[in-house]
């Protein structure tokens, strides 16, 4: 019995689109068999055209990838056959049910007639929706129909699955409920995920390896923990009691360390030696009051602001559902 070859090797790959700029401009990367691999960056990085790209949507203008073995560009229908994808927009009739699009997947994906039934009801019940499997679409909310499109990517057991930005817009409890199936398929099925998401404490709960593109390149890549050792240093935050202070307190954290976010935010990176005690006291000094100051370790939303110089647009919109896998 032959061994699948679940991994994605990319070398060189540009897509150039007419009278623009390149979406894609010769990344390289390369995910393990099993692996998830969390692909970051701003709306209009590039992150969509590599996904387009990888499930053959999108072919690419020069450069090599291959998926599961399969040529991207000239093995199509070979690469479909292996992966699965959950894309931005899913892809759900609101007349049909949840189980009437489950059937018709099976239909699809020419899975055996006597397997189909069974199939079914394995997904509905792994994605938690047995209980409204007979009810139509439309009455579903953006949760359920989140998990429906996952199920329909798994219909045919791929060995490798696309998710791209698989949980905006989804309330802590829905998010949560999908980032313990993404992890369970990857530990348990030995599923490699490719995904792209706009929330950071996504990322560092669920990926093993994590890659940040920004105008078309690769900026950094690494596992989440040594991301955030590269940044290494704590950062102290300052909310002060009267916006006129602001200035002067600007002016004290400077002594400290590198300001960090657009300059609204009262946040310096600390220099080496340098700590909290140090700026409290500074403060304590020239009678200034605040009302409150705190120490952050470094996050991948640190990270992200120190290779791109932004901040990622869904990073304060985490909240704690990252916590509670």
């Amino acid at each position: 019995m032959t061994t699948r070859d679940n991994s994605i090797v990319v070398e060189k790959l540009v897509r150039e689109f007419r009278k623009g700029p390149r979406a894609v401009d010769g990344i390289d990367l390369y995910v393990a068999p099993g692996e998830i691999y969390g692909f970051l960056g701003p709306n209009g990085a590039g992150k969509s055209t590599t996904v387009l790209m990888l499930t053959t949507l999108l072919p690419p203008t020069a450069g090599t990838a291959r998926v599961g073995g399969y040529d991207v560009r000239n093995e199509g229908p070979k690469v479909r056959s292996v992966i699965g994808a959950a894309l931005q927009e899913a892809a759900l009739d609101p007349l049909l049910t949840g189980r009437d699009h489950l059937r018709l997947q099976t239909m699809l994906q020419a899975i055996p007639r006597a397997e189909r039934k069974p199939r079914q009801e394995e997904l509905l019940e792994r994605v938690g929706l047995t209980e409204a499997a007979d009810r139509k679409v439309r009455g579903y909310s953006g949760g359920m129909k989140r998990r429906l499109d996952l199920a329909l990517a798994l219909v045919h057991r791929p060995s490798i699955l696309f998710l791209d930005e698989p949980t905006t817009g989804l309330d802590p409890q829905s998010r949560t409920a999908l980032w313990a199936e993404v992890a369970r398929l990857a530990r348990e099925d030995n599923v490699t995920v490719f995904l792209t998401t706009q929330y950071l404490e996504e990322a560092d709960v669920l990926a093993d390896r994590v890659g940040i593109i920004d105008h078309g390149r690769i900026v950094a890549e690494g596992t989440p923990t040594a991301l955030k050792a590269e940044i290494g240093r704590p950062s102290i935050h300052v909310i002060p009691c009267r916006e006129d202070d602001r200035q002067r307190i600007a002016g004290l954290l400077a002594e400290f360390g590198e300001p960090l976010g657009d300059g609204h935010d009262l946040a310096v990176r600390l220099r080496e030696g340098a700590g909290m005690a140090d700026v409290i006291r500074a403060m304590d000094a020239n009678g200034v009051v605040v009302d409150d100051v705190e120490l952050r370790a470094p996050t991948l939303d640190d990270v992200f602001l120190a290779k791109t110089g932004r901040t990622l647009e869904g990073a304060a919109e985490s909240g704690d559902g990252a916590k509670a896998l």
